[in-house]
């Protein structure tokens, strides 16, 4: 079995929150320019590498107290409404198994709103790669301690829904159903959503300092069978950390709406119609731009931001300049020199990033 991450075994988080089921590792950082020629050209999988987290400068930090402002309420709303959803259709013990980095805030919410509504809840961190699968040594972990009917994946949001799918790969043939909830389900690939709106969700706006200070996971030579996944630790970034103080900032919201809120609902027409919309905008955003890997789209406001902190992008599309949720982004896109482009065929998605193609 894995070793887990050294902090604590709860990266910056309160122990009784969270345990993540990650290897620490050691590895040289890597500039996101080689990077993504790296990836680009099929030399490395992403997950092999990391880039190097530098801290968040005063305007993004800004940013990201003008998002927790304008969304802890309704982030909290929408925590209490999932909540009621989760406690109504999951008979039992529920362990959440929260997917690095986005699932991690969420999954901590949605834990104590379990807890406080008198249902027997632990939350796991666990890893998902794309085009790897789930880390299937911390579900086993988690199964050899926990009842399999009550697992339910959380993650921040969907995109295109590339977790969602890698997801359902992981678990197909298991005895364990892909339930996967998210706050906002735009691509309509989630069992449950509170709303398939993409809006600014405050957590998306940030990378480390809002998850525990825990890298993206690593999937390396170094990683042994059986282990868990790994991660890197970002130490560097412990003076501007908010990961506790955000989940306590929502958390005085969940707590004020769990005793009345109804609980969440999203239908199978919710999520087709979605899903159709998905889609739509995503075929027509690659046939208007020639761009024949769709992993080079990277679509909504929170994936269409981390797009611009973490990758090489060529363009971003709002569907408005004047849409406030946008406002940080189009600043963090205008700081790098990336073109915005007001486009009207996004679809569900307020924005997407391009990724720029790399030779």
């Amino acid at each position: 079995m894995g070793a887990l991450v050294t902090t604590g075994l709860a990266g910056s988080y309160e122990p009784r929150d969270i345990t993540f089921l990650l290897t620490p590792v050691s590895l040289s950082v890597t500039d996101i320019a080689s990077k993504e020629r790296l990836i680009q050209g099929g030399h490395r999988h992403y997950s092999e590498m990391i880039s190097a987290e530098d801290p968040p400068s005063a305007e993004h930090r800004a940013i990201y107290d003008a998002a927790l402002d304008a969304g802890a309420a309704r982030m909290g709303r929408e925590v209490a409404a999932l909540a009621k959803a989760i406690a109504q259709d999951v008979p039992g013990p529920v362990t959440f198994a929260s997917l690095l980095r986005a699932g991690v805030p969420l999954g901590i919410l949605l834990g104590r709103a379990l807890r406080r509504l008198g249902v027997d809840a632990a939350h796991f961190g666990v890893s998902i790669i794309r085009d790897r699968g789930l880390d299937h040594a911390a579900v086993a972990h988690i199964l050899e301690r926990r009842p399999p009917a009550g697992l339910v994946f959380v993650d921040g949001w969907t995109g295109k829904g590339a977790i969602a799918a890698e997801l359902g790969r992981s678990l197909a043939g298991s005895m364990i159903p892909p339930r996967l909830v998210v706050l906002a389900d735009p691509c309509g690939r989630a069992w449950l959503a509170a709303s398939g709106e993409d809006w600014l969700i405050p957590s998306g706006v940030l990378g480390a300092t809002v998850s525990g200070l825990v890298s993206r996971t690593i999937l390396n030579d170094a990683i042994g069978p059986g282990r868990f996944h790994g991660c890197m630790t970002w130490h560097h970034l412990a003076p501007h950390d908010v990961s506790r103080a955000f989940v306590d900032r929502v958390w005085t919201h969940v707590e004020a709406y769990l005793p009345h809120q109804p609980a969440a609902l999203w239908t199978d027409a919710d999520r087709r119609r979605a899903r159709t919309g998905s889609i739509d905008a995503l075929h027509a955003v690659a046939a208007r731009f020639g761009i024949d890997d769709l992993n080079r789209v990277k679509p909504g406001i929170a994936e269409a931001t981390r797009a611009v902190m973490r990758r090489v992008p060529h363009r971003v599309l709002v569907a408005s300049l004047d849409d406030p949720d946008v406002g940080g982004l189009r600043h963090l896109a205008d700081r790098s020199g990336v073109p915005i482009e007001v486009a009207s065929d996004l679809g569900p998605y307020r924005a997407i990033t391009l990724i720029r193609k790399v030779k």
